[in-house]
C-alpha cells in the first residue's frame, strides 16, 4: 500500500501546467536596436501590466535588448518580480528556455520576428502569419499541460491596450 502511495505521488508530481504570455515589444523611439519606448510604448507597457496583474505571473523573461525589458518592468514592478534574460537567437534556445519551466505563469517579450517562432516552437499555430513593423497590440497565451501520458498545448490569441489595427 505504501509503494502504490509513493507511485501515485510521484505520478501527481509530474503533472503540470504552464502558462505563457507572449508579446513584442512596445512602440520604439526610432528603428535602432538600442532605442528606448516611446511614449505610445511606455503606455502600452502599462496597459500590458494592467492585463496582467491578475494574473499570477512567477517569471518575466525579456531578450537582453532595452526596448524589452521596458516593456516588462511596468508589471516586474507591480510584481516586484526580477527579469531575467533569455537569447533572441537562435529561437530554439528561447523555446528551451521556456519549456524548462513547470507549473508558473510567465510574459515572454519578444520581436516581431520571434514572437510567432516561439509559439511555434511551443507547440501552436497562431492565426497571425507575421507580425507588421506597425503591430505591437498581439497578446498569446500558450496554455502547456504535462501529464506522464500526454503533453497538450493551447493557444489564446487576443490583444492588449490601444488597438494598432
Amino acid at each position: 500500500m505504501k509503494q502504490l502511495a509513493i507511485g501515485l505521488l510521484l505520478l501527481l508530481s509530474s503533472c503540470s501546467t504552464t502558462t505563457v504570455y507572449l508579446v513584442r515589444h512596445a512602440e520604439k523611439v526610432d528603428e535602432s536596436d538600442s532605442t528606448d519606448l516611446s511614449i505610445a510604448g511606455k503606455a502600452r507597457a502599462v496597459a500590458l501590466a494592467d492585463t496582467l496583474v491578475n494574473k499570477h505571473v512567477d517569471l518575466i523573461l525579456t531578450t537582453p535588448y532595452r526596448r524589452t525589458r521596458q516593456t516588462a518592468e511596468p508589471l516586474a514592478q507591480r510584481l516586484n518580480l526580477p527579469i531575467e534574460a533569455y537569447p533572441a537567437a537562435p529561437i530554439d534556445a528561447g523555446v528551451s528556455r521556456i519549456n524548462r519551466v513547470r507549473n508558473k505563469t510567465l510574459l515572454v517579450v519578444g520581436h516581431s520576428n520571434t514572437v510567432l517562432e516561439l509559439a511555434r516552437g511551443l507547440g501552436v499555430t497562431p492565426t497571425l502569419t507575421k507580425i507588421n513593423g506597425t503591430d505591437f497590440d498581439n497578446l498569446l497565451r500558450v496554455r502547456i499541460r504535462r501529464t506522464p501520458f500526454r503533453r497538450s498545448v493551447q493557444l489564446r490569441e487576443s490583444t492588449y491596450g490601444q488597438s494598432t489595427q
